[in-house]
């Protein structure tokens, strides 16, 4: 593959980013789509919300854990392998969910081989590929990422509530993993590529100067970080940044799994539900085009820290809104940061840390968003069941992103990197 001889050239990188966004579209749309799904379950099989609210969150969590493994196996083995495994469990993890009638055998199957599949399919396997292949542009690039996973809110949740109506959620659910195969499989196949061009997306001009500027090996060997994932998971930015995932994947998956309940109870109904919910990812859509420039200009810190602070008024806000009309002004303002958190920490990993340390230093920190999102899917339940209200998960949603607003602000600054020697300042 040739390097870019012209800047109107087009760029084959941004293809891989349109690879990605769909892959995205496709794990995030079911695994933030939960919510349709939630009450047709428990109907059908006779579980308990406190019992389908454990078997997700547990669920939530396996998801973490395989993330850092997504992220060692792309590292091994590359990008297209894990992929393709990722679909295949994928698929298999679906057939077995449709048959599966005793808590057991539905746990073992939706709650955790799916979960794993779907880690393998995630943005964490796929933002290595895009950090070696985008430089200038990186923050853009991860946000179409971001994209991916606000049209999956946006298409899928609605989608999923209109196809459960009709043919039923096991006919749903098999449907997805036929369009999934479908649309990963060759994709993976023809579109994504790990042997990017030595200086990525730099213009022609800056290409040039790189190459010629470039220092010879001792002294790249001398500049370049020296941090050890050990080191660098000892730092604080590292622990700062995986704090504001864990409020990130708190909040969206709690509003994923437990959102279209919740407005359900507060008296919409599910049609209605289920489009201010995808409206959320709706806005999010075009928010991210923006706010994707942007993180490219302005400190990416001060960026994140607002969308924070925002998402946390927007909890508030579904909770307190009582017509149809304060449902969607609320779901279309909180739209517009709903998106970016995660392309934001992961862009900030790889500032910080360098590319070579982002792939596996972000899938551990996602664990942390799934941490989060497995004690808001039990506590969404749970919460409901005992005290009869939604405050408790919805609100303590708030306090985290308000909490995680501030400690946003105290990240470092865009392309510092801590030594090996202060790695436990």
């Amino acid at each position: 593959m040739s390097r870019i001889s012209s800047e109107s050239q087009w760029y084959f990188g941004w293809n891989i980013v349109a690879a990605a966004a769909t892959l995205t579209l496709l794990t995030v749309g079911l695994r933030m789509g939960i919510g349709p799904f939630f009450l047709p379950i428990t109907k059908s099989l006779g579980f308990s919300r406190s019992l389908l609210s454990g078997i997700i969150a547990i669920g939530m969590l396996f998801y973490g854990l395989g993330m850092p493994l997504a992220g060692y196996l792309v590292a091994r083995f590359g990008t297209r392998f894990v992929l393709l495994l990722g679909t295949v469990i994928v698929v298999a993890s679906v057939i077995w969910t449709v048959n599966a009638h005793a808590p057991l055998s539905f746990f073992l199957a939706f709650g955790i081989f799916l979960s794993i599949g779907l880690a393998f399919v995630s943005p964490v396997a796929l933002t290595p590929v895009l950090s070696r292949w985008f430089v200038r542009q990186r923050g853009m690039a991860l946000f179409f990422l971001s994209t991916g996973s606000m049209a999956g809110i946006a298409v899928v949740t609605p989608l999923f509530t209109w196809s459960i109506g009709m043919f039923g959620w096991q006919s749903t659910l098999i449907g997805y993993a036929v369009v999934f195969a479908l649309l990963a499989i060759p994709t993976t196949l023809f579109v994504v590529r790990e042997d990017a061009p030595e200086q990525a997306d730099l213009p022609p001009s800056r290409q040039i100067a790189a190459t010629t500027d470039r220092p010879t090996s001792a002294e790249s060997r001398a500049t370049a970080p020296s941090l050890t994932l050990r080191e660098a998971m000892a730092t604080r930015p590292f622990w700062k940044i995986t704090l504001g995932l864990f409020a990130c994947g708190y909040s969206m998956n709690l509003l994923g799994t437990h959102g279209v309940p919740m407005l359900v109870d507060h008296g919409f109904d599910a049609t209605t539900s289920s489009l201010g919910i995808g409206m959320i990812g709706l806005v999010a859509i075009f928010s991210t085009l923006i706010l994707g420039r942007i993180s490219d200009i302005l400190p990416r810190k001060h960026i994140l820290s607002a969308i924070f602070f925002v998402r946390g008024l927007g909890f508030i806000g579904l909770l307190i809104a009582g017509t149809q009309w304060q449902l969607y002004t609320v779901a279309a303002v909180g739209g517009i940061v709903w998106a970016g958190s995660v392309a934001l920490s992961s862009a900030i990993l790889a500032d910080v840390y360098g590319v070579r340390l982002v792939g596996v230093l972000y899938g551990t920190s996602y664990l942390g968003h799934q941490i989060g999102g497995m004690i808001s899917s039990w506590l969404g339940g749970w919460g409901y069941e005992t005290f009869g209200t939604h405050w408790l998960a919805f609100g303590s949603a708030a306090v985290f992103l308000f909490i995680a607003g501030g400690v946003a602000l105290i990240l470092p600054r865009q392309g510092y990197c801590l030594p090996a020697r202060q790695a436990a300042a």
